[in-house]
């Protein structure tokens, strides 16, 4: 079971995620977020991971050649293209950069899935619909309309995601699950919090 904890910001977040070794570390780099940090931070920061946390750079319809550099000087393993990102899109940033490449999906219909399965990206990252809003909302999915339909490659479940409904999630996502607020106390990165919610995964883990 993959996990992502998104948002990291500051030095101290970093201490955090090195301590709990989830799989991925995420960082926003779209702009006008609450947790939009620049090029030059998430460089800084990611290189300060531990060796076996992976960077992701998470984007909002930038321009390619943009996400690429960022992506390359950060050293990020993979992007997640959070915004309206299409096919041609992708193929674009794949003939410059051999980063994996996520793409968000806010699932209103299982057709919304199917569409970004042709996309050409590596994995999808199945989250929330809000209108007007690309993300990071603290709202759940449709889980059961994600649990229903039959999808051909990885993902990962965000939106909504913390202690209290973590487990259910992961029976929807045998891949992993993408979290943020979920591990945030006022808005701040939480300690406790990540580490509980790495626990309650690492023990679903060795009962399988």
């Amino acid at each position: 079971m993959m996990i992502k904890l998104c948002g990291l910001r500051r030095p101290e977040d970093i201490a955090y995620i090195n301590e709990a070794k989830p799989d991925f570390a995420g960082f926003i780099l779209a702009e006008g977020y609450r947790r939009t940090i620049s090029p030059e931070t998430a460089e800084m920061l990611a290189k300060q991971l531990d060796h076996s946390v992976k960077a992701v750079g998470v984007f909002i319809d930038q321009p390619v050649k943009f996400v690429a550099e960022v992506a390359e000087k950060a050293g990020f393993y993979a992007v997640q293209l959070q915004g309206n990102e299409d096919a041609e899109y992708i193929s674009e940033l794949k003939k410059i950069s051999d980063m994996k490449i996520w793409k968000a999906v806010r699932v209103q219909t299982a057709e919304d899935i199917h569409k970004a399965e042709s996309c050409g990206a590596d994995m999808l990252v199945l989250d929330s619909y809000s209108k007007g809003a690309n993300g990071g909302t603290g709202k759940t999915a449709d889980w059961e309309l994600i649990r229903n339909t039959v999808i051909s490659m990885p993902y990962l479940l965000a939106g909504g995601i913390n202690i209290d409904n973590i487990s259910e999630a992961m029976k929807i996502s045998p891949c992993g699950v993408d979290i943020s607020g979920g591990t945030e106390t006022d808005g701040v990165k939480d300690p406790a919090k990540i580490q509980a919610i790495m626990n309650l995964v690492r023990k679903v883990d060795k009962n399988v």
